[in-house]
C-alpha cells in the first residue's frame, strides 16, 4: 500500500470514529507500527486535517472535514454506483431521482479513469418484485423524520382493523416486499413498526417530538439487540 492510500485510509478510519480512539487501534488497523502511526497523524495535521489528541490519549477527527471525490478508490466508487442503481430502482419516485442526480454530480467531477470505471461499472441491480405503494407519500415520512415531527395516521393492520395514532417516526426500512416506518407509538406507547402500504391516511403535524432521533433509534436498537429471538 503506498504511503498515500495509507493516508486516505487513515481518515477514512478516523471519520467512522465519534470517540477518541487509542494510536494503538489505528496502527493495528492499518497494519502499521504506533511510531509510523503517530507520523501518518504528524502529516495529516501539517497538511490541514483537523485531527485532535496525543498518544496515549487518542485521536479524533473534528466534524465537517471532507475529501474531495477525486480521492475515492475504485471499490468505493463501485460502492457509489450500486448503491445509487439499488436506491433509483427500490425506493420511491423522488428518492430515486435524487440518487441519479447525485451520481451524476459525482461522476461530474471524477478524473477521466474514475468516471469511465463508475459509468461502465459491472455491479448491477437485480429485478425484485414490485412494493405496494399505498396511498402515502414517502417524501412527507421522510420530511417529519428529517425534521422530528409528529405524524397522525390512520393504520389497517393485516386483519384489516383501523386504528388512529400518533407516532414519533425515526427510521425508514426498504426491505424488498415493503417498507416500513420504525416510530414511536403514543397509542402504544412503545415502539412499532408501520407496513407504509398499510398506512391509509397520513397528516403531517408542526408538533415536535420530545426525543432527538438518534436517541430513539438507539434506545430501538438496544431493545432489538436484547430481544428473544
Amino acid at each position: 500500500m503506498s504511503r498515500a492510500a495509507r493516508l486516505l485510509d487513515l481518515i477514512q478510519i478516523l471519520r467512522r470514529h465519534r470517540q477518541p480512539v487509542s494510536g494503538r487501534a489505528l496502527a493495528d488497523e492499518l497494519g502499521i507500527s504506533i511510531r509510523t502511526l503517530y507520523r501518518d497523524i504528524g502529516t495529516l495535521q501539517s497538511q490541514g486535517a483537523p485531527i485532535d489528541g496525543e498518544p496515549g490519549l487518542g485521536y479524533i477527527l473534528r466534524p465537517g472535514f471532507t475529501l474531495p471525490p477525486l480521492m475515492f478508490s475504485e471499490e468505493e466508487i463501485e460502492a457509489l454506483v450500486l448503491g445509487s442503481r439499488w436506491v433509483a430502482q427500490r425506493g420511491d419516485e423522488r428518492l430515486g431521482a435524487a440518487a441519479r442526480n447525485a451520481l451524476a454530480r459525482i461522476a461530474a467531477v471524477l478524473p477521466d479513469a474514475l468516471r469511465r470505471e463508475a459509468e461502465a461499472s459491472s455491479l448491477l441491480v437485480g429485478p425484485g418484485e414490485a412494493i405496494p405503494a399505498g396511498d402515502v407519500e414517502l417524501p412527507a415520512i421522510r420530511q417529519a423524520i428529517r425534521f422530528e415531527r409528529k405524524l397522525e395516521v390512520a393504520y389497517r393492520d393485516g386483519h384489516a382493523a383501523e386504528t388512529r395514532r400518533i407516532i414519533w417516526p425515526f427510521a425508514i426500512g426498504f426491505f424488498d416486499r415493503a417498507r416500513v416506518v420504525v416510530a414511536w407509538c403514543e397509542l402504544r406507547q412503545s415502539f412499532r413498526a408501520f407496513r407504509t402500504d398499510r398506512i391509509v391516511a397520513l397528516t403531517p403535524t408542526d408538533i415536535r417530538y420530545p426525543r432527538r432521533r438518534q436517541v430513539l433509534i438507539k434506545e430501538w436498537r438496544e431493545l432489538e439487540a436484547i430481544a428473544p429471538q
